[in-house]
């Protein structure tokens, strides 16, 4: 599948299967998240893979969704920012990183036959409490990973004419 159709297909799945995720799958997404770009490669990340079977109270504490813990597994991406590189008038990265490879992740179960929802709208204080976190480390993003159990919406998108412009303003 060419890019293009990787990122037609991907949407926010928001429905599950139970059925298990096969280690190989699981393993070829984390690998894609280690890829990804980041600033000065410092890689200041950290993802951590959650089963939700027997967790599912205290992982409905971060995000009180039922679907966020139907699937085998929910990742948590984390980025530590006092290790993250920063830009000359003090714009720390870590969120960009984070995001970056969040993407990756996604893009890469997707092209696995696996759905997922980017999650922002979380408890932070319940998902360092429920997650252990260490001092420095903080939760950016959620994700369920898991085979879908609804279907695609239809994607609705604004025209590149609004989206674009060339050289400058």
């Amino acid at each position: 599948m060419d890019f293009l159709e990787l990122a037609r297909k991907r949407y926010s799945v928001r429905s599950y299967r139970a059925d298990p995720v096969e280690r190989e799958k699981l393993e070829r997404i984390l690998e894609a998240a280690r890829l990804a770009p980041t600033a000065v490669n410092i890689q200041p990340f950290h993802l951590l893979v959650i089963p939700t079977t027997g967790r599912e109270a205290e992982l409905l504490r971060i995000y009180n969704k039922k679907w966020f813990v139907q699937p085998p597994v929910v990742i948590c991406a984390c980025g530590i920012p006092g290790k993250s590189w920063v830009r000359k008038d003090g714009k720390n990265y870590n969120d960009v990183d984070v995001a970056i490879v969040m993407d990756h992740l996604i893009l890469a179960a997707t092209a696995e036959g696996l759905g997922t929802c980017w999650i922002g709208a979380f408890d932070l204080g319940a998902a360092k409490e429920v997650l252990n976190l260490a001092v420095g480390v903080e939760p950016i993003a959620f994700t369920p990973v898991g085979y879908p159990a609804d279907r695609p919406p239809e994607k609705k998108r604004k025209p590149l004419s609004e989206l674009v412009r060339y050289v400058s303003w």
